[in-house]
């Protein structure tokens, strides 16, 4: 299981401190909504130059303009843009086209989406890395990423599983030996004193090669 570092409410500063002490624990980065809002482009930008081993996921959650706003990501250095489940099929097509043309990736996000049928849907369009997600405000409200999600990942074959929303070194566990692909994991590492520390716990937790 990967784990990726999700980059959100965050200075451009904190930011790069932060990848910079959990670097060594951490698969790929990803540029938040929120940060990508603040900063635009360039922090893709900069973060891609700086960090070029590493997988770049831009946190567009694209609902519209598909096309458009896919190139701006990929051009500035993502390799995965996301896009929302509830999207348009006509947008989420646009985006894996454009994914295409860069020899880049598209990531389904998931929030909301509880019925699998609607995920298969997006399967036959041609996407294959989805995210299921419980959003920042649910949290607020006690809900959390955990196996209940997986439901909405039924039937999706060839493909990588993502899940994020709450999870730490409390409930990481639950998702080991999983369908589960890659780990998305934020104020569990952002928000600690120690992002090395946090990020390197994780990691081990999920019995993943150091």
């Amino acid at each position: 299981m990967k784990v990726q570092l999700a980059l959100d409410r965050l200075t451009n500063e904190e930011c790069f401190r932060i990848v910079k002490e959990a670097y060594e624990n951490i698969d790929w980065i990803e540029i938040g909504t929120g940060v990508i809002k603040e900063y635009g482009m360039d922090i893709i930008r900069s973060m891609k130059k700086e960090f070029p081993e590493k997988v770049l996921v831009a946190d567009m959650k694209t609902c519209d303009a598909g096309r458009h706003e896919a190139n701006q990501a990929f051009g500035a250095g993502a390799d995965i843009v996301t896009v929302m489940g509830f999207s348009h099929n006509g947008t989420i097509k646009e985006t894996l086209e454009a994914a295409e043309a860069y020899g880049k990736r598209i990531m389904i996000d998931l929030l909301g989406i509880h019925d699998s049928a609607r995920a298969r849907e997006i399967h036959q369009l041609g996407a294959r890395l989805f995210c299921l997600h419980i959003g920042k405000d649910m949290q607020k409200e006690g809900q959390l990423a955990d196996p209940a999600l997986f439901q909405a990942a039924d039937g999706l074959e060839d493909s990588e599983i993502a899940i994020a929303g709450g999870i730490s070194e409390k409930t990481i566990g639950t998702l080991k030996n999983s369908i589960v692909d890659i780990a998305i994991v934020g104020s569990a590492i952002t928000g600690s004193e120690k992002p090395g520390a946090s990020s390197l716990s994780l990691k081990r937790l999920i019995g993943a090669d150091l």
